[in-house]
């Protein structure tokens, strides 16, 4: 009896070890969230369509990335990247440039005609969406993709929403804006605008219509009480925006004063600028405490744009502002001092935030709103009333671009599933790869490249495009910059490194798996991983009989 014991034991031994000391873990391939991809609030798999665009299949990159957002010539252009913020190359040098690459994808997919690819049958349901902003453009095109017929109907002259009236041509031009709208449509998405919807109910049922998103945009700016005798011109940063185009632009006067601290205040005030005036920007916080992003006011100061922090207007006298100077308390909130300047303007406009016109939907059963007037949803995104869905700035959430694409993806996903009477799970996510898992053992120095801008006398009284696009080769550089965080993309490090020969390469887009009748679990290929694709576990306990 022991005998056979002894040589079972001897047997199980000889599988677990391979040909060094006993294995107590083993390697194992695995797959993790990159931080680049967590970030993104549009989901889109930026890791992918990169890899992708290493190899120089800019067709494929784009088509990856087109499959969580439609719109890559507008994002690499006004998205605020915050995939970059959490890029772990951060670490190393800077930040991979992933937003100028998209664009550098977007414009080159526009230049080559390239088009979405249409559904192979019609599912015989129909959605109406109200809005032609970021968030109904992407439900629209989300669902077209399912094989749903979809109306967007826009209550303005032109689709696009706050990408055409909220954000400036230096910073968005209106060709390619329009150009990715019009591809939507090519999908079969049907754009009716000048269509203003007031009563939803009836539009769905007159319609015919088995579901419904509302995303409808934050159009509507913040008032203020300031005092004022006999003031000068006072206007509402989104009106003044979407007015400020070359010959339609409203007479501010010389001095323009801008109110507040966000990235509209600093389009608005670049706008200013570039319409003749001497624009400067009145907000009540210090420059850390600004919503704006920290490029915004870089670019905004660079282009003359004066900016007077921890000040709050008080009183308006023709053309005089009287103002108080704040200071910051131990919690970092502004706070009066009794101290106060007199500054001089021309005009007013009011960039203080803006709010969602949702009266609208008062009237329909079900459906509830926050203090602030946003529409309550649901997990699956769907009001209080049955089949009808909203998104977009509309909800409680942050604000951007982006978000709004995001929601209208998940809107889509969660229509569909409302629509075929079931319910949309997301699949599970992997856990984040931070830089601490990473082993740049090679540690090359490579930092981002920098994007052109226009020269500053050219900014003064033009409209064009600030930011330069990518040359191939900057953009094919930029894109092989990225680590590949937490997911392997075959550089045979662990191939080369492992002394027992125990990897096996399977061949091209199949990575490799382990021979652990030759493994020894000595480490070596999890240590040279320079993207943390293999962790080392526990070696499984093994079974042996007793008797």
């Amino acid at each position: 009896m022991a005998s056979k014991y002894l040589t079972k034991r001897a047997d199980l031994t000889r599988h677990a070890r391979g040909t060094g000391a006993l294995r107590t873990r083993r390697p194992q391939y695995v797959d993790f969230l990159p931080p680049c991809n967590d970030a993104c609030p549009a989901g889109e798999n930026i890791q992918a369509w990169l890899a992708h665009a290493q190899s120089g299949d800019y067709e494929a990159a784009w088509r990856e990335l087109v499959r969580n957002n439609p719109m890559p010539a507008i994002h690499g252009r006004v998205c605020y990247h915050p995939c970059e913020s959490a890029c772990n190359r951060i670490h190393t040098d800077s930040a991979v440039s992933i937003h100028a690459v998209e664009r550098f994808l977007g414009d080159l997919a526009l230049e080559k005609g390239w088009q979405f690819e249409k559904p192979g049958k019609s599912t015989g349901r129909k959605i109406l969406v109200v809005g032609a902003g970021p968030s109904g453009l992407s439900a629209a095109y989300h669902l077209a993709c399912m094989g749903h017929e979809v109306e967007i109907r826009e209550a303005g002259p032109i689709a696009g929403g706050m990408i055409h009236f909220g954000i400036p041509a230096y910073r968005m031009p209106r060709k390619e804006l329009q150009a990715e709208i019009d591809r939507i449509a090519e999908l079969g998405v049907k754009i009716t605008l000048d269509h203003r919807v007031d009563d939803v109910l009836k539009e769905k049922e007159e319609g015919g219509f088995d579901a419904v998103f509302i995303a409808v945009g934050a159009h509507i700016s913040k008032k203020i009480d300031i005092p004022n005798r006999d003031a000068g011109k006072i206007l509402d940063a989104v009106s003044f925006l979407s007015g400020a185009k070359e010959g339609e632009a409203p007479q501010l006067g010389r001095r323009v004063a801008v109110y507040g601290g966000g990235n509209t205040a600093m389009d608005a005030a670049r706008t200013a600028k570039r319409l003749g005036a001497e624009p400067m920007i009145i907000y009540r916080r210090d420059r850390s405490s600004m919503p704006a992003h920290d490029f915004e006011a870089d670019e905004a100061l660079e282009e003359g744009v004066q900016i007077h922090w921890l000040r709050t207007i008080k009183e308006i006298d023709r053309s005089t502002f009287k103002v108080e100077i704040m200071e910051l308390d131990e919690n970092n909130r502004p706070q009066p001092t009794g101290r106060f300047e007199e500054l001089e303007a021309d005009a007013l406009i009011l960039a203080l935030g803006q709010d969602t016109d949702t009266a609208f939907l008062e009237n329909v059963p079900g459906i509830e709103f926050e203090w602030d007037h946003t529409v309550i949803v649901d997990d699956n995104m769907m009001t209080g009333h049955v089949g009808i869905f909203a998104g977009g700035d509309m909800v409680p959430s942050d604000r951007s671009v982006t978000i709004a694409v995001g929601h209208g993806k998940h809107a889509a996903r969660h229509i569909d599933a409302f629509l075929n009477e079931s319910k949309y799970v997301r699949p599970p996510r992997n856990d984040i790869v931070g830089h601490e898992k990473l082993h740049i053992w090679y540690r090359t120095h490579a930092p981002q490249v920098e994007q052109e801008r226009i020269p500053l006398d050219q900014r003064e009284s033009s409209f064009d495009e600030v930011l330069r696009n990518l040359t191939e080769a900057d953009a094919l550089f930029e894109a092989r910059r990225c680590l590949s965080c937490g997911n392997c993309f075959e550089c045979d490090g662990c191939y080369g490194a492992c002394p027992q020969e125990a990897v096996i390469k399977l061949g091209p887009g199949k990575r490799y798996e382990f021979d652990f009748d030759k493994c020894t679990g000595c480490a070596v290929c999890f240590e040279q991983c320079p993207c943390h694709a293999i962790e080392m576990i526990d070696e499984p306990a093994a079974k042996v009989e007793t008797t």
